[in-house]
């Protein structure tokens, strides 16, 4: 049952056999769970005993919220409050209602403090005073929300929240532009539902790890936010696919085309991908410019032509662990031509020098290159990325045991640039290939050695040349 005392001094009231919160002014997802008094038997926020705070306070602020926009933090896990809150609301009670120095201060400020903390805390400092709730309820300060929670109810947790955001706008939240839910598992289609009908200007979606979520939640929020650009769907096995709802299929009209806005699309661990699916996303997210599919192990070379006809502009691509994918595929990818700057085929245990060759031969902006894990790469694969890639600023070819020394100094002797190199388990490499690398990548920022027969002296040679390179390895020795 909630108690709405004044907008400063709005608390809830539980008892074991109500679990059912509802909040009228600040809302807080947080407190969907059970109190836990026993993990706090000494903490008493407020003098009744059947009442407690509002939002407790994430122990894990990260600091790298600290932007010009309040990132929510919703946490599922019940704290203490912080010891800041903790003395402003005692100096609260301690003045009743006298003027305090931190009153002085103007709007504006508040507000450039607020913008810098969580929603937990952002929702604390809405209870001290009338003033701070009026500030703490800023449009500019919900521009993202970050819901964080095994156990938290998202769907109930996005009810509230929109809810109270939408009280200027009636059914509109015009200010939410990032909605970050990942590893919340609690969240389902109702809670997706709930954005796609009140934040047509949402912009960044990621629900990572959500795998109660579906293809048609999916398609709503698509459908109903068209200036989404970026979708993080990773670990989402229900989702197959991409697209507009059929009623919004059957709005346009056929020259306007099903187009969406998305630019940045993450379905690593989406296990139940098909080449059928990929197709129809290619043909319906055509500005597609960043697209991961890691271990999405049910695609093959087919669903890659059809990534290629469809989506030109792609820069960054992870096939990783597609164990079907070959070097036919790679043949495909390299029809991308020099907008490709990022590709990921490791573990890809059908691809060889061939499809290697065909990537380096096209691709010459290429920049970022993983293969690791492709067994069937050799020196010669190597050397046609050191002749036509020479920008390439990251490799990783390690347990890759046909690289020699031949390859690793061709790579060398013409990648210049070259920052990040991994070899781990490269069976084949030695000291003479490393001494390479030192003496002609000045640059280089992080090597990898592990498992590798790399003497000490070898070791050292490439720690006095590469000033500020980390380097991995397993040598007892070298330090």
């Amino acid at each position: 049952m909630a108690l709405e005392l004044e907008p400063g001094a709005l608390v809830i009231h539980t008892s074991n056999s109500d679990l059912s919160f509802q909040t009228l002014s600040t809302p807080s997802p947080a407190l969907i769970l059970p109190p836990q008094p026993h993990l706090y038997p000494h903490f008493s926020p407020h003098p009744h005993p059947h009442i407690h705070p509002l939002f407790p306070t994430s122990a894990s602020f990260n600091s790298a919220t600290s932007s010009c926009k309040t990132v929510a933090m919703v946490h599922a896990d019940a704290h203490p409050f912080s010891s800041t809150f903790s003395r402003l609301h005692a100096t609260r009670d301690h003045h009743q209602g006298t003027s305090v120095p931190i009153d002085l201060l103007p709007d504006h400020i508040f507000l450039d403090i607020f913008a810098r903390l969580p929603t937990n805390q952002l929702c604390c400092c809405a209870r001290v005073c009338r003033r701070w709730y009026n500030l703490a309820w800023a449009p500019r300060l919900w521009q993202s929300i970050r819901l964080t929670g095994d156990l938290l109810h998202a769907d109930r947790a996005l009810r509230v929240l929109t809810q109270r955001l939408c009280k200027d706008t009636p059914n509109v939240c015009l200010m939410l532009e990032t909605l970050v839910a990942s590893g919340c598992r609690r969240l389902t289609d109702r809670g997706l539902h709930t954005v796609a009908q009140c934040c047509p200007e949402l912009r960044c979606l990621e629900v990572a790890g959500c795998y109660n979520v579906s293809n048609e939640a999916v398609f709503e929020v698509v459908s109903c936010c068209p200036n989404l650009e970026h979708l993080d769907v990773s670990g989402c096995s229900k989702v197959t696919c991409i697209s507009l709802t059929r009623e919004v299929c059957l709005k346009l009209s056929p020259m306007h085309g099903q187009q969406i806005s998305i630019r940045y699309l993450d379905m690593t661990d989406c296990f139940a991908l098909e080449d059928e699916g990929l197709h129809t996303i290619a043909a319906n997210c055509t500005q597609l410019t960043h697209l991961y599919l890691r271990r999405c192990v049910r695609l093959t070379d087919e669903g890659l032509r059809y990534l290629v006809i469809y989506c030109p502009a792609v820069r960054e691509l992870s096939v990783s662990d597609c164990h079907y994918v070959s070097d036919v595929g790679l043949r495909e990818i390299a029809k991308l031509e020099g907008r490709l700057r990022y590709l990921s085929v490791a573990h890809c245990g059908r691809i060889t020098d061939v499809g290697v060759r065909y990537v380096a031969k096209y691709c010459s902006r290429l920049r970022y290159l993983n293969a690791r894990g492709c067994e069937g790469l050799t020196d010669h694969g190597l050397e046609y990325l050191a002749k036509s890639c020479p920008k390439l600023k990251s490799l990783d070819i390690g347990k890759c045991p046909l690289v020699s020394d031949a390859g690793l100094e061709l790579l060398a002797l013409n990648c210049f640039n070259l920052k990040r190199l991994s070899l781990k388990s490269c069976e084949s490499i030695t000291g003479r290939g490393l001494q390479v690398v030192a003496a002609n990548c000045f640059d280089l920022q992080l090597l990898n050695v592990q498992d590798c027969d790399a003497p000490l002296e070898v070791l050292c040679f490439v720690k006095r040349h590469c000033k500020g390179c980390i380097i991995e390895h397993t040598n007892p020795a070298f330090f």
